[in-house]
């Protein structure tokens, strides 16, 4: 009899819970997404079985769900233990730079893994030649010309451009392109500070004081490059990033003060040209960072930049005759890829790596084929620790932050205006999920919708 009754109450106790559960239907018939439209694939990582799907043919917005395409494709082209190399070189009595597309080079997050200081790359330029007994040279020569001159994508939003997350792809990049504007109030002033510190920029400082309310300033470019109108209301303190113009330039101009502030002559002056690689150059040393450190940055910090430099990086290393990686080319690679994934070419279109492109589209299916494919090689475990994972790291670490879901779902999320997206992988019990969810015309809710989508997914109450 109590055998029978606690079956009974096991029974309805089951029936509750899945009362209680959102189904995806139920999730995206919400009110408030009345306006949103959804597509959304869910197979099993093990044999491709669907779980579920709808529009997964579709071909959407993926906004940053296009770095997964990018990060994949860089893989399959330069494999898993590819260099990003920045060499240092003597040509003559000249100093030479010559970039290799690294993204990270003075990335702070990347040298703080590395227990790198700011600045560290100079001081170790500066003693190596100091070693050597160099103390004097005529020009700083930079070549920045592993990728083409293009260094901002024709479809990005003009008015962008100086925010971090759309700043320019150099064959020479440096603290990701960005410097840091760190406004204060010292008695009745308004003081600007910028780091690293440069004269490479000039600031217009035409912040106005204020005593109550927020601060709200911002960084707006002139006429002029690296010439920036400093605008806005300044209470106590405020700071932002801004990316800035011709990076390149701004690594030269910092290895120039730090050359000069050690004794170092340089009598010349920075030239920008391309070293042809048969000359007599004598290289110095060569900085690294592993493909994996640009993929952490790509995919679980959505840096624009790293993405970006895996398309021009494919490009470069895969051509012959060319001396300079593009997105055309490097995206064409993409195509690719996806082509020999068995992809239809009408579910995807490809403007650029990051997703800050409007015009690019990816259905659901695409998505998935892709980390499907990522999940039966060898590095798969160590790519998709580059995705966020849920409730810890990266773009979804103040979602799913409680059991079952914490430290179990690794994704990367995509945002642009009307567009949200999120494409990844569940751990669960009844075993591994590849999930897509791109959605347009949605509202501020629609992440909270996409979230209970995946947990349903991960729950498996489709």
């Amino acid at each position: 009899m109590m055998k029978r009754i606690y079956l009974q109450l096991i029974i309805l106790l089951s029936l509750y819970a899945a009362g209680q559960a959102n189904t995806i239907s139920q999730i995206i018939n919400r009110a408030d997404q009345r306006n949103a439209e959804f597509a959304i694939l869910a197979v099993s990582a093990d044999d491709g079985k669907i779980l579920y799907h709808r529009n997964a043919d579709k071909p959407m917005i993926p906004a940053s769900n296009m770095k997964l395409t990018a990060s994949a494709s860089a893989l399959h082209y330069l494999g898993p233990d590819y260099q990003f190399k920045t060499r240092i070189a003597l040509l003559g009595n000249n100093l030479v730079v010559i970039g290799g597309g690294d993204p990270v080079l003075g990335d702070p997050q990347i040298d703080q893994r590395h227990d790198r200081n700011p600045g560290w790359i100079f001081e170790h330029i500066v003693q190596l030649l100091k070693d050597r007994g160099l103390t004097r040279f005529d020009d700083v020569i930079i070549d920045s010309f592993f990728f083409d001159l293009n260094r901002v994508h024709p479809s990005w939003p003009a008015d962008q451009l100086n925010q971090w997350y759309a700043c320019e792809t150099s064959g020479l990049n440096y603290n990701r392109n960005c410097v840091r504007i760190t406004a204060s109030r010292q008695a009745s002033a308004a003081v600007l500070r910028m780091d690293p510190d440069n004269n490479y920029l000039t600031l217009i400082n035409q912040l106005q004081l204020i005593t109550s309310g927020n601060s709200a300033i911002g960084g707006y470019r002139t006429t002029t490059a690296n010439r920036i109108s400093i605008r806005g209301n300044l209470n106590q303190s405020a700071g932002f990033d801004l990316a800035i113009e011709r990076p390149a330039g701004l690594f030269a101009n910092l290895l120039v003060r730090h050359l000069r502030d050690a004794g170092i002559t340089i009598s010349g002056q920075i030239v920008q040209k391309y070293i042809q690689q048969e000359t007599d150059l004598k290289i110095v040393h060569t900085f690294s960072n592993s493909i994996w450190d640009v993929l952490d940055r790509c995919n679980k910090d959505s840096l624009g930049l790293a993405a970006e430099s895996l398309i021009k990086t494919i490009s470069a290393e895969h051509t012959q005759g060319r001396i300079n990686g593009e997105w055309p080319h490097g995206l064409k690679l993409v195509e690719r890829y996806l082509n020999a994934l068995g992809v239809d070419d009408a579910q995807f279109t490809l403007d650029d790596g990051s997703g800050l492109s409007r015009n690019n589209r990816l259905s659901c299916n695409v998505l998935v084929a892709v980390l499907q494919d990522i999940y039966q090689k060898p590095y798969a475990d160590r790519y998709l620790a580059t995705l966020a994972e849920a409730g810890n790291d990266g773009t979804i670490q103040r979602f799913f932050q409680h059991p079952p879901y914490r430290g179990k779902i690794n994704g990367k999320t995509g945002y642009i205006a009307n567009v949200r997206t999120f494409s990844g992988i569940c751990r669960t019990l009844r075993g591994d999920i590849i999930f897509s969810i791109l959605t347009e015309g949605g509202n501020s809710e629609t992440r909270t919708a996409i979230n209970d989508i995946t947990k349903a997914i991960f729950d498996g109450t489709f």
